[in-house]
């Protein structure tokens, strides 16, 4: 296998939060909850290891009233998050090799 498992993006939560933000220019805390099912709590720190890690850029502004958090991919986020579908498509692939040659 060539390519490297990242173990940022690794985490099942956060690999989703990246594939969400991969498809959108910028998505707010609310709706990537939603699609996550997770708590506020557990977002809020899947957030911060992927911000810590430069993958992501939150922006905080009021929006109806209340304080507002979107996210967006930074562009070594996507070049990570791109990096990371290939090292586990490697591994499916080497993986199936393996069954079939059984």
């Amino acid at each position: 296998m060539s390519a490297k498992l990242d173990n940022v993006l690794h985490a099942p939560a956060r690999l989703q939060i990246a594939a969400i933000l991969s498809r959108a220019n910028e998505a707010e805390f609310a709706t990537i909850k939603d699609i996550v099912d997770v708590s506020d709590s557990v977002l809020s720190k899947h957030l911060s290891a992927l911000s810590d890690a430069g993958y992501i850029k939150l922006k905080k502004a009021a929006r109806d009233g209340r304080q507002r958090t979107w996210a967006s991919l930074t562009s070594s986020g996507r070049k990570a998050f791109a990096a990371h579908m290939r090292a586990l498509k490697d591994l499916m692939d080497s993986a199936e090799q393996a069954v079939s040659a059984e």
